[in-house]
């Protein structure tokens, strides 16, 4: 059957990288380099002034969410802080940017990581999706296990596709 989407210009996207974390720095950042590696194997390169570790601290996220959005990049992709931690705060963040939720994409992440990963820990994960004019933004846990689930499984999958649609 045809299907009109697979036929999509796959142009290059800008995509900036943020690691949300109080633990982690660049050498230590394996969800972050997860992420890029994911990004790389479909031919979408990370500039290293797009990838970034920040605390969780709600006014450091914000800060380099908005300094993505104003480099105009396509998408951002955030690890870590998606918990239901005190210090977990990425999603408060991450919900007061966007425009539109798209609840489908953490539904789909849940029940994948429920039925592939972690099991009923999948509860647990407040993992986001949503656009903010014509960038999505995509928030997803900091394990490497997570990262790979949902860049392998949806990121991966539909981020040309997404990016197209917000751009037409």
């Amino acid at each position: 059957m045809y299907n009109e989407h697979e036929n999509i210009e796959r142009k290059q996207l800008k995509v900036g990288v943020i690691t949300v974390s109080d633990t982690r720095d660049y050498e230590t950042d394996k969800g972050g380099k997860a992420v890029i590696k994911h990004l790389a194997d479909i031919n979408i390169s990370v500039d290293k002034t797009h990838y970034s570790i920040v605390k969780d601290d709600q006014a450091e996220i914000r800060k380099v969410i908005q300094h993505l959005l104003h480099e105009k990049v396509d998408a951002i992709i955030t690890t870590g802080g998606t918990g239901v931690a005190k210090r977990d705060v990425t999603i408060e963040v991450v919900k007061s940017v966007i425009d539109k939720e798209m609840e489908g994409f953490g539904e789909i992440f849940r029940f994948l990581s429920y039925t592939e990963d972690v099991g009923p820990r999948a509860i647990l994960s407040r993992a986001i999706c949503g656009t903010k004019d014509n960038t999505v933004i995509f928030s997803i846990p900091g394990s490497v296990g997570a990262v790979n689930l949902a860049m392998k499984k949806l990121i991966t999958q539909q981020i040309h596709h997404i990016v197209h649609e917000l751009t037409k």
